[in-house]
């Protein structure tokens, strides 16, 4: 029953974009900037309208936590397509996410990603890849806070999986603080049982931030080990 309410939803917001992408477009063509906000609030309705048909029982922690005054890096841990609709949801300011390029197949989903900031990374093509994080780092240096999985795929087994190299450059390169966040029960919503949808209590934890430029040689070097021991820290804590 919920998929079927979900799917209706869904096929009403379809109908809606018919509308409401070109009047986007023309509102971005004179400020893009409202164009985003206009998006992000639109897809924000979406996804909370998303959760309550789900059954999602939402427990949001940390909220607090992140800057308000500049765009950060939050990095999750990504099992199952409900983190992503819960963190957007959550989120308190503007941001976008690192997606893979599959996704950009879609024709509605992908203009709405785009209107929102979204960039679609090529994990097969290196020089697309590089592409795709200097449009993050640009994001970012905008004004856009970004969201990235640095397992690099979805996972569902037991903790977490390594982090990949380059997937904090966003950060480095911007001079941005990183903000760990963790997300619990992502996977018992869909992944598990596809392709039922089932009522779950999800939990998603926003970490202190990680200030990089004031971070030693040392852990430097060990950032990306010390930021997954941060996430894996939240979502052990919550599970």
């Amino acid at each position: 029953m919920r998929l079927i309410l979900v799917g209706i939803l869904l096929t009403l917001f379809g109908i809606f974009s018919i509308v409401g992408i070109p009047l986007l477009f023309l509102i971005g063509k004179v400020n893009a900037s409202l164009q985003q906000k206009i998006s992000c609030s639109i897809v924000k309705i979406m996804f909370g309208k998303i959760l309550f048909l789900s059954g999602i029982k939402k427990k949001v922690i940390g909220v607090e936590r992140v800057p308000k005054d500049e765009p950060v890096l939050f990095i999750f841990n990504h099992r199952g397509f409900f983190d992503v609709i819960l963190a957007f949801y959550t989120v308190p300011v503007l941001a976008g996410f690192v997606s893979k390029k599959e996704i950009a197949k879609v024709p509605g989903l992908r203009i709405w990603m785009r209107f929102i900031r979204c960039v679609f990374l090529d994990r097969e093509n290196p020089r697309e890849g590089i592409k795709a994080i200097l449009k993050g780092i640009e994001t970012i240096k905008s004004g856009t806070s970004m969201f990235i999985s640095p397992e690099g795929t979805r996972y569902s087994g037991e903790g977490m999986l390594e982090f990949k190299p380059g997937s904090l450059k966003m950060a480095e390169k911007a001079g941005c603080p990183i903000v760990p966040v963790a997300i619990t029960n992502a996977n018992k919503v869909f992944e598990d049982h596809l392709p039922w949808i089932k009522s779950t209590e999800m939990t998603i934890e926003y970490g202190e931030p990680i200030l990089i430029h004031e971070l030693s040689k040392e852990a430097r070097m060990k950032l990306l080990e010390n930021c997954r021991e941060k996430v894996l820290e939240l979502y052990e804590k919550n599970l």
